[in-house]
């Protein structure tokens, strides 16, 4: 009967289910567009634009100017920051999230401003990061951009600024609201000595920025699908208590109705504000 017996243990089968799981974990991702599985290498090949569905994912401020600027741009205004002047009180203090997001972010507040050359030509642009509170404008973000709008005055240089915001930053009530009229009040200084200012709206751009600087370029220029507009679309539903048009506050719509000027490729963004600039500035 021995055999029938087995003297040797059996070999052991492998599971490399989790070993499979954790090398192919988050190299794939589900499109917020086309909704069809799309390899992250290839999304970033390709500006983090679908090539599916040339669905525009949001990208960091700094990645925008790298996109956007000629190599050896510099930064400016990196060292200010926001210092909870209301000293505002939630479920978790202002100054507490003031403080754990920069090592998170990279970013001290939300916008970065930059000088350089856009395809030789100077240029000073601010680009503003969503993932520090949702972009939102606070009195540090005003004063960022206005100084921006100094240095391109003392320069006779273009200016340039990506919004990606939520509008108005609340934990600091009215002084965020002041940011509005001051940046306006800087950019009728620039547009008096005849110097382009071109405003790229990006998904989204709502709120207190639509409602002042983002509005006010030169030219008006947004990525494909940008959310667009000051209050979102079910705040306007609950309000006049209709159904909104299909498409409402995208940069399509807003293009068909005149709010802005061209819709533009991200890949073609450049080459369009060159372009841009070269006839303003000639």
């Amino acid at each position: 009967m021995t055999w029938f017996k087995r003297e040797k243990k059996p070999i052991e089968a492998v599971d490399d289910r989790e070993d499979r799981r954790i090398v192919t974990e988050g190299l794939w991702i589900k499109c917020s567009g086309c909704k069809e599985p799309l390899w992250k290498k290839d999304l970033e090949a390709n500006v983090q634009v679908c090539p599916k569905c040339s669905y525009h994912y949001k990208i960091t401020a700094h990645e925008r100017l790298n996109l956007l600027l000629d190599e050896g741009w510099q930064e400016y205004d990196a060292s200010l920051y926001s210092t909870d002047p209301l000293d505002f009180k939630a479920n978790k203090p202002y100054k507490d999230t003031l403080r754990s997001l920069p090592p998170k972010v990279g970013v001290r507040e939300a916008v970065v401003n930059a000088q350089g050359t856009l395809a030789g030509r100077p240029v000073v642009m601010s680009a503003m990061e969503y993932s520090f509170i949702g972009g939102s404008m606070g009195s540090v973000v005003g004063e960022k951009i206005t100084r921006a709008i100094e240095r391109a005055l003392q320069n006779s240089s273009a200016l340039v600024v990506v919004s990606c915001s939520g509008g108005a930053r609340m934990q600091e009530g009215a002084l965020s609201l002041m940011q509005m009229a001051k940046i306006s009040s800087a950019l009728a200084r620039l547009d008096r000595k005849r110097l382009p200012y071109i405003s790229v709206l990006t998904d989204p751009t709502t709120g207190g920025v639509t409602a002042s600087y983002a509005m006010l370029g030169d030219l008006n220029v947004a990525e494909p699908g940008a959310l667009i507009g000051f209050a979102g679309p079910r705040v306007i539903e609950q309000t006049i208590r209709q159904k909104l048009p299909e498409g409402f506050q995208r940069s399509e719509f807003l293009l068909k109705h005149g709010m802005i000027d061209a819709i533009v490729h991200r890949k073609d963004m450049k080459t369009f504000i060159a372009n841009s600039l070269t006839f303003f500035m000639s």
